[in-house]
């Protein structure tokens, strides 16, 4: 008997996944065993025709024994577009397993912005040995978008797009794109070049199919559309996407020749990649860390950080050493301080990761920043007065001490005050000294935070019980 199963989410695929949307063990399972047996035609059946990023997962979930296995064992019915849904660490150690024909017969298959994700990673030898096995078209566009530099618009960018003079007319465009084979998979636009290949403009092409055929494309080109350089940084790209809503934009060299075209579905991954490392960076972890990296790799890009923090926390230490005759005095200081600096350093960490993100987005910059820094200013003024009432009142009702009670209110409202304020201008500090905000505001921020909450409260406590 069938067991009664839950229905599947809209889109994920009933074979492989659960109601949440998660891979089911048990089709792993029977993948695994296929696999194992060299059961080419079971594997074929049950994964044959998974989406790439459906194939994607099923490769991340199997052990990494059995993932080269798999692509040889699919053979032709492999989608190498799924080794671009896996975590770097399992990609990497893929394309190492696999022979290097292997490689290059997939590749071949592969639109070039994908074709270029795979390769850009290998080493300088192995990609060498690819690309001479591809045919000269394919090598010298993949060579050229691999020359670019990291994190460009020409590392994202692909090659295949549809180039027209603009004396011809709406019918020779349509009439090119239905007998040429070798066209992209999906285009939005018809780019508009002179003999040199020098970008004219752009047409869309739903304007082209609405248009009479006897209609030159010069009457339709729009002279004015967004376009970026193959040198742009990827980050750059995507806000001008998001800031004029583009689903597509022409790539152009220094000499404005059409070079490529840019996509929605790239710049998707560049705003996720993007935002997945500044939250890295945000705790101290390296851009670079996956899931599926091995324990002493991962040890090993936390520990810097780690190390740097440890030196942080002895110096607020050596600031509470100063006032340990306050501590045995006062032994209820002791089991305050931690509230004042934790509040202080909380309050510090939600201006400055505002601040982070906003320098990201370009939303954060010289024109606004008084207005913000004055904004935060006043924030943390009424935050740190309401957080000292309710903890001066606490702590005088739970240690019946009214003087340390106004002692803790005291120190919290100056702590919050000048975390909030110093979570907003460490940040741009930072940015102004090409300083990357959200690798290193953490730490300066935690450490101001507890120096001075620790310092505040102690020192103001020396004072009320007439310790000096």
């Amino acid at each position: 008997m069938l067991e009664e199963q839950e229905p599947d989410s809209p889109g994920t695929d009933s074979r492989m996944r659960d109601a949440e949307g998660s891979v089911r063990e048990d089709f792993v399972a029977r993948v695994a065993d296929a696999i194992r047996q060299d059961d080419a035609g079971e594997l074929r059946q049950l994964a044959g025709d998974l989406h790439e990023a459906d194939m994607g997962d099923l490769i991340e979930a199997l052990p990494s024994e059995l993932r080269p296995r798999l692509i040889a064992l699919l053979g032709t019915d492999f989608d190498f577009t799924a080794l671009t849904q896996v975590d770097d660490t399992i990609r990497e150690e893929i394309l190492e397993e696999l022979p290097t024909d292997t490689v290059a017969a997939g590749v071949r298959e592969l639109d070039s912005d994908d074709a270029v994700y795979l390769l850009e990673d290998l080493p300088r030898e192995e990609q060498s040995e690819i690309l001479q096995q591809l045919p000269a078209p394919e090598r010298v566009a993949l060579e050229r978008s691999l020359y670019y530099p990291d994190d460009s618009a020409g590392r994202r960018m692909q090659t295949e797009f549809i180039a027209v003079p603009p004396f011809w007319t709406v019918g020779q465009t349509i009439d090119y794109m239905r007998d040429t084979e070798d066209l992209p998979d999906r285009f939005f636009e018809i780019y508009v070049v002179d003999p040199a290949y020098r970008l004219l403009g752009t047409v869309a092409l739903d304007r082209v199919l609405r248009t009479k055929r006897p209609v030159q494309i010069s009457e339709l080109v729009d002279g004015e559309h967004r376009r970026v350089r193959a040198t742009d940084d990827q980050e750059q790209v995507a806000r001008q996407f998001e800031r004029y809503d583009l689903i597509a934009a022409p790539v152009i060299d220094d000499a404005d020749r059409l070079v490529g075209v840019i996509t929605i579905d790239d710049i998707v991954d560049v705003i996720e990649q993007e935002a997945d490392e500044d939250l890295k960076a945000l705790g101290g972890v390296q851009a670079a860390e996956e899931l599926s990296d091995s324990v002493l790799v991962t040890s090993r890009s936390r520990l810097p950080w780690l190390v740097i923090n440890m030196g942080t926390a002895f110096l607020a230490a050596a600031v509470i050493s100063f006032f340990e005759g306050t501590i045995q005095a006062v032994v209820a200081v002791a089991v305050l301080m931690p509230v004042n600096s934790a509040l202080g350093g909380n309050a510090g960490t939600q201006a400055m990761t505002v601040a982070v993100r906003a320098l990201a987005t370009r939303e954060l910059n010289r024109s606004n920043s008084a207005r913000i820094i004055t904004r935060e200013c006043f924030v943390g003024l009424i935050n740190g007065c309401v957080l000292a009432v309710l903890a001066g009142a606490i702590s005088a009702l739970a240690f019946q001490n009214a003087i340390l009670g106004v002692v803790l209110a005291a120190a919290m409202a100056l702590t919050v005050v000048v975390a909030t304020t110093l979570g907003i201008l460490i940040p741009l500090l930072l940015n102004r000294l090409r300083i990357d905000p959200a690798v290193a505001s953490a730490v300066f921020l935690t450490t101001a935070a507890d120096v001075f909450g620790f310092f505040t409260f102690l020192a103001l406590a020396t004072v009320a019980f007439g310790l000096v």
